[in-house]
């Protein structure tokens, strides 16, 4: 009983199952209106991602590439001057977490994502 409960507490590494959802929160590193007072999250199924700063209104889209270990979402917005303002989010797994960058023209932030402790079990049986 032991062994059963140990493993549906434990979600394999990031590498391994990258699938499903992911939580932290942004620290600035450098610039301004960088999306740091809540939680982010960073979403990856089979064929597709998205990133979620503040769990706001803004959603970056991407592909994942499991086999690559590359993970990138973007969102191309308007500026006021009608000129591209890209935004990008790229993460690489470490361990059993996810370390990211998230970048604007105005704004570097780096964000540690674990996967949140309340869907352990669902994590284990792959119900995402």
């Amino acid at each position: 009983m032991t062994v059963i409960i140990a493993l549906c507490t434990a979600a394999g590494s990031a590498a391994d199952d990258p699938y499903g959802d992911w939580i932290g929160t942004l620290v600035t590193d450098q610039g301004h209106n960088c999306p740091v007072n809540s939680t982010s999250l960073l979403q990856i199924k089979p064929k597709r991602m998205i990133f979620n700063p503040e769990m706001g209104s803004l959603v970056l889209r991407g592909k994942p590439d499991k086999a690559k270990q590359h993970y990138h979402a973007q969102l191309v917005m308007e500026d006021a001057n009608h000129k591209p303002l890209p935004m990008v989010f790229e993460a690489h797994p470490v361990g059993d977490t996810f370390e990211g960058v998230y970048g604007t023209p105005e704004c570097r932030a780096h964000i540690t994502l674990k996967r949140p402790e309340s869907r352990s079990w669902k994590n284990f049986l792959g119900n995402d």
